[in-house]
């Protein structure tokens, strides 16, 4: 850097340059020098994170009389700052960096140290005053818990409800229509559309509960344990101060660990979220599949529905439209099974009192939630609230359809079945036709057993318990 756009700064190892115009300071400086790798930041929620933790620490340092209140008031008001997202440019910093997230805990210590003192009025240090009763080893945990906590209540649930609700709607509007019932890709007995998308809704509301049950552990913030989960250099009163400010500022609930030894060298909660996250993403994944098969074709393929045609699908052929958004989807479920196995390897690096592998747990984490919230509210506007269902198609195939000479099992057993569904197969005649030549039921019995609708609804039993 030319002189005349940089500032002389100096911490412990000495002096270095750093840009005239930036709000960081000499460890920020040096954490750019030494990690240039990737290009990718810290998301936005763990920045936020960030700054409600450097107020509320500020806040109970002031009520527990620890700093004087011109430096508190200074430093919670650059901290607001940096949590509402005033000040992101600030925070140049890789996500591959020192493993405990010391370098981006002192990037947002001296960001907010700069503000503070011009806000105050007098010098605020980054570490005396900002990092007061903290450490790297408890701020950073603390803020991958409360950025994930955040990012849960605040996107991902409300995100999964409005998914749900759209199946819910989508039952309501054509969950009567009867369809041929698919194992292993093959014909099988038939259902409605809605019994098939209650299974869509039930693997939403069964993932969201998952998260919601991963919240308690958490909840449980390391703030308070410093360095090595003894609480040296905080005052007794600290850590139940400030998590309770952080609570109130930030919107979720948190409390002081229980035992700050594992809170700071294990990260078994946000390994347990995104085991989670997987399963949820598993869920999406079997969703978007099914609508990309159902919508296959639409001459050559299943065709049972068409998804809305949101864009060309095709540089070389006219006409064509592709299953976009459930490619979009699965996609994005890929994505948050590749980052649960960095998430797993990275949980199990605590060594002694301390996680090193925090930064890339949180970056794989948040990304993991705000991925899965908006393909949830994709995957609700733009394929499920506007597919339309081609009933002509799927009532021919359930007219055709010979595993239906399985409602007949009962009455004239499996092997005779077997030879109905065979011949129908092979002379592509409906089943009605073929099972009224090969057995002595009036064409009324066979109606009756044979109507689709009835077999969905338990009709198998039903007759089996007439013919008893």
């Amino acid at each position: 850097m030319a002189e005349d756009e940089s500032r002389v700064e100096r911490d412990s190892m000495g002096e270095l340059r750093v840009p005239a115009n930036a709000l960081w300071g000499p460890q920020t400086q040096r954490a750019i020098e030494n990690f240039p790798i990737s290009g990718l930041r810290m998301p936005r929620t763990l920045i936020r994170a960030l700054g409600l933790i450097k107020w509320a620490a500020a806040t109970a340092n002031l009520e527990l009389e620890q700093l004087d209140p011109r430096v508190a008031a200074g430093i919670q008001k650059a901290a607001l700052e940096v949590a509402e997202g005033r000040h992101d440019a600030q925070f140049p910093l890789d996500v591959f960096q020192t493993g405990s997230g010391t370098s981006t805990n002192m990037n947002a210590n001296e960001v907010v140290a700069h503000l503070a003192s011009r806000y105050a009025g007098v010098a605020v240090h980054a570490n005396d005053h900002v990092n007061m009763s903290q450490s790297s080893n408890d701020v950073f945990p603390s803020a991958i818990h409360l950025s994930a906590l955040m990012g849960i209540e605040q996107q991902l649930l409300p995100a999964l409800a409005y998914l749900g609700a759209m199946i819910s709607r989508r039952i309501t509007q054509v969950g009567a229509i009867v369809k041929t019932g698919r194992t292993h890709l093959m014909d099988a007995m038939p259902l409605t559309f809605g019994q098939e998308m209650s299974g869509w809704r039930a693997q939403v509301e069964h993932g969201s509960a998952r998260v919601m049950e991963g919240r308690t552990r958490l909840q449980a913030i390391a703030l308070g344990g410093t360095a090595v989960g003894t609480g040296v250099n905080a005052h007794p009163r600290f850590a139940l101060r400030a998590s309770r400010y952080l609570a109130v500022k930030s919107g979720v609930e948190v409390k002081p660990s229980p035992n700050y030894f594992e809170s700071l060298s294990s990260q078994d909660a946000a390994v347990e979220l995104s085991g989670q996250l997987k399963t949820l993403a598993t869920s999406l994944m079997k969703i978007s599949n099914d609508l990309r098969w159902m919508n296959s074709g639409p001459l050559a393929g299943i065709g049972e529905i068409a998804l809305p045609a949101l864009q060309p699908g095709s540089s070389i052929m006219p006409g064509k439209v592709n299953p976009v958004i459930p490619e979009a989807v699965a996609m994005v479920c890929a994505q948050v099974m590749g980052n649960d196995v960095t998430i797993t390897i990275a949980g199990q690096s605590g060594n002694f009192q301390l996680n090193v592998m925090l930064p890339v747990i949180a970056y794989n984490l948040l990304q993991s939630i705000d991925l899965l919230a908006n393909a949830a509210r994709v995957l609700a506007d733009s394929a499920i609230a506007g597919f339309t269902i081609n009933e002509a198609r799927v009532n021919a195939a359930l007219d055709r359809n010979p595993i239906l000479v399985t409602a007949l099992n009962p009455v004239i057993g499996y092997e005779l079945g077997a030879k109905i569904a065979k011949q129908a197969y092979a002379e592509g005649r409906p089943v009605r036709e073929v099972a009224a030549e090969m057995t002595n039921l009036s064409r009324e019995q066979l109606d009756r057993l044979l109507d689709p609708r009835q077999l969905t609804t338990g009709g198998i039993r039903v007759e089996r318990d007439r013919e008893r």
